[in-house]
């Protein structure tokens, strides 16, 4: 079997590269609000770990709340593709928390 050794090799190199390929950037876009005055925002955030929307508000209300800002809720949470469509509608809250 002459084709045995490249043959490893190949699910070898496979099998590493799976966990780059499985773990894709993750996003969440929010709502955020302060009290006293009330002001509002919308951002973009990126999540680690699960791309859910748990995971997101799991992980954007600390952050969020380090700053003064409750979170009011996760609209969506999606990859990459999304991400650029949302640049200007976040504003100065596109990826700052």
């Amino acid at each position: 079997m002459t084709y045995t050794r490249p043959l490893h090799a190949l699910i070898l190199t496979l099998l590493l590269a799976l966990p780059a390929v499985a773990q894709a950037d993750c996003y969440a876009d929010y709502k955020a609000k302060r009290d006293a005055p009330l002001r509002l925002h919308y951002g973009v955030a990126r999540i680690t770990g699960a791309c859910s929307q748990s995971a997101a508000q799991a992980q954007l209300t600390p952050r969020l709340a380090a700053d003064g800002w409750t979170l009011l809720t996760i609209l969506s949470v999606f990859d990459d593709v999304g991400l650029a469509e949302r640049r200007d509608s976040a504003g100065q809250y596109y990826l700052r928390y």
